[in-house]
């Protein structure tokens, strides 16, 4: 067992919308992304995800309401529901998520990530 400090693996890695493996928690995956800029609209059939904002501030749309997560505040979005995350300026987000999640959920275009790496 040891720490991990996520300001550390944060500055190791510069890509958006590029998750990266810093752990495990059962079937889990503990990643960290940096967004900015709007992602594409998409939904998990079977998967549900926990976003934890680091630093930044993200909004998570969704068909019929908006969410405004700041620092230090999560949202978890279950399996089944259309969402679009956008993050005005460089966020930093941990996702704790199923291993067998896809980044871009039932959508597969440039910014879907197959092989995660570990940071």
């Amino acid at each position: 067992m040891r720490s991990v400090s996520l300001a550390q693996k944060f500055r190791s890695f510069d890509d958006l919308w590029s998750p990266k493996i810093v752990g495990e928690v059962n079937d889990h995956y503990v990643k960290l992304v940096k967004l900015k800029g709007e992602f594409v609209w998409h939904h998990h059939e079977a998967e549900d995800e926990l976003f934890l904002v680091v630093k930044g501030r993200l909004l998570i749309k969704f068909r019929d309401r908006e969410v405004w997560l700041e620092e230090g505040e999560i949202a978890i979005v279950p399996h089944g529901v259309e969402h679009q995350p956008i993050a005005a300026e460089e966020t930093h987000v941990l996702l704790l998520e199923p291993k067998s999640t896809l980044n871009t959920g039932n959508v597969r275009n440039e910014r879907t990530v197959s092989e995660l790496d570990r940071i």
